[in-house]
């Protein structure tokens, strides 16, 4: 059945990724030079992976031909939503954790996207590229240094690509300030901030009953993500999320094409915020046997990443406190800065002196030409748009069967700031050396050209 899983689509050697895509109405799009269908396995259809299969039905030259699950609540839902779009029926895995390696072994799946809780991310994206399929995976992408280099080893031996599904990369103003950083309006860069700084224990308690239900349980007793997440919070104590925020800013700073990330320290505060909580929580209390439990990730955990072009970067994860979101995003060069927070510029010669201009206009002035082109098709697509673009790229990358803008060293050298986050907060903020996953080849891999090739 898998002799011919390598073949499925022969590379193209002139196509930019998605320039043969044509928009036809909102959200449907189909492709100009090739017609056939892509065949995509979904792995995981909770609320990520469901908002991915939703994205990839509006689509005409994509077929959902498989879907797993262990859940059969998710199962029924997801089938549900393939029938009223009048597809065929999607081949079902859903009788036990390991059931998505027969999904894998089957010709009639030639790419899979991975939506699963983080501790199944690294296995099956290992299998699915074992198996030759195209495989989009899920942020973060890896739990230990083991594991990235398990993604990178992967993609080498067998030749299958991987793309990191990072949907912020697309994010409307993070690609203008990207379009600004390579038409160097900003000078040569020297700093960034980023993170991610978003109040989920709404997302990691719950009632048991709803996904969004107030309540203070978890684990067995919780559902959706706080079935799993919570826990890490539990027992680790480092930035277990770095990609939203990093992602976009390495790519910005060319990290693993022309630059790479070199070192880390990091520090964390002290846990207080799930156990105020429960406390304070109607259905919690300080008798509530989960008041009783010793958090070990701190509240706020500060991560310092070295570069060697002399970039400076610091990565905040802050998720167990009450605040608005932000990805407290940061860019800075020897021309002036753009920070999300205040939406605000600052560009010496054309800003007034010593005040901060909106960033609104910039923004616009700059507007990356993915957003121009596809922006009114895509704001409906889930996060403001960004989850249209980013599963488009992994579409037209799988058809052409070539590297996506978000590779497997991209993924590793992400994902590796978890891993050693926890070694230095463990080791009091003592510095980390951070792999070079490309093993040098990040000196001559040219930057990906984010302006032409993502459309």
């Amino acid at each position: 059945m898998q002799n011919n899983r390598r073949n499925f689509i022969k590379k193209t050697s002139a196509a930019s990724l998605g320039m043969a895509i044509l928009p036809t109405s909102a959200l449907e799009f189909t492709t100009g030079k090739d017609s056939r269908k892509l065949k995509v396995g979904v792995i995981g259809v909770g609320l990520r992976g469901t908002n991915h299969l939703n994205n990839l039905l509006l689509r005409d030259d994509v077929t959902v031909t498989a879907i797993c699950d262990i859940d059969p609540k998710r199962i029924a839902l997801a089938k549900s939503k393939i029938a009223e779009k009048g597809k065929k029926k999607p081949l079902v895995f859903d009788k036990n954790e390991h059931d998505y390696k027969n999904l894998l072994e089957h010709d009639d799946v030639e790419a899979v996207v991975i939506s699963t809780p983080w501790l199944w991310h690294t296995r099956m994206a290992v299998d699915a590229m074992e198996a030759g399929k195209y495989t989009g995976l899920e942020v973060s992408a890896a739990n230990t240094l083991e594991e990235c280099w398990d993604l990178v080893n992967t993609h080498e031996r067998t030749g299958t690509h991987l793309m990191i599904m990072e949907n912020v990369c697309y994010r409307q103003d993070v690609l203008a300030v990207l379009n600004m950083v390579k038409q160097n309006v900003f000078g040569e860069l020297a700093h960034f901030r980023c993170g991610y700084q978003h109040d989920l224990r709404g997302v990691k308690f719950n009632d048991g009953i709803d996904p969004y239900g107030p309540g203070v349980e978890f684990g067995e007793k919780g559902i959706s993500e706080s079935k799993w997440r919570t826990q890490h919070s539990l027992l680790r104590n480092g930035d277990v999320y770095p990609t939203h925020g990093l992602g976009p800013v390495a790519v910005m700073a060319d990290i693993n094409r022309g630059n790479r990330l070199v070192s880390l320290t990091s520090h964390a505060s002290k846990p207080r915020g799930l156990h105020d909580y429960i406390v304070k929580h109607p259905k919690g209390g300080e008798n509530h046997p989960n008041a009783k439990l010793d958090w070990k990730q701190g509240d706020v955990i500060t991560t310092t990443v070295e570069t060697a072009k002399g970039e400076t970067i610091i990565i905040t994860h802050d998720c167990n406190l009450p605040r608005p979101y932000s990805l407290g995003f940061r860019v800075q060069g020897v021309n002036g800065l753009w920070e999300v927070d205040g939406n605000r510029m600052y560009i010496e010669g054309k800003s007034e002196p010593h005040r901060w201009d909106s960033a609104d206009s910039w923004l616009k002035k700059y507007e990356h030409p993915l957003w121009k082109k596809y922006g009114d098709y895509a704001k409906d697509a889930g996060h403001g748009g960004m989850d249209f673009f980013v599963m488009n790229a992994f579409v037209e990358s799988a058809k052409q069967n070539i590297a996506p803008p978000m590779d497997a060293y991209d993924a590793a050298a992400w994902s590796s700031i978890t891993p050693l986050s926890e070694a230095s907060i463990e080791n009091n903020g003592e510095p980390q050396e951070i792999p070079d996953f490309t093993r040098g080849m990040w000196i001559k891999r040219k930057p990906y050209n984010w302006i032409k090739e993502t459309f």
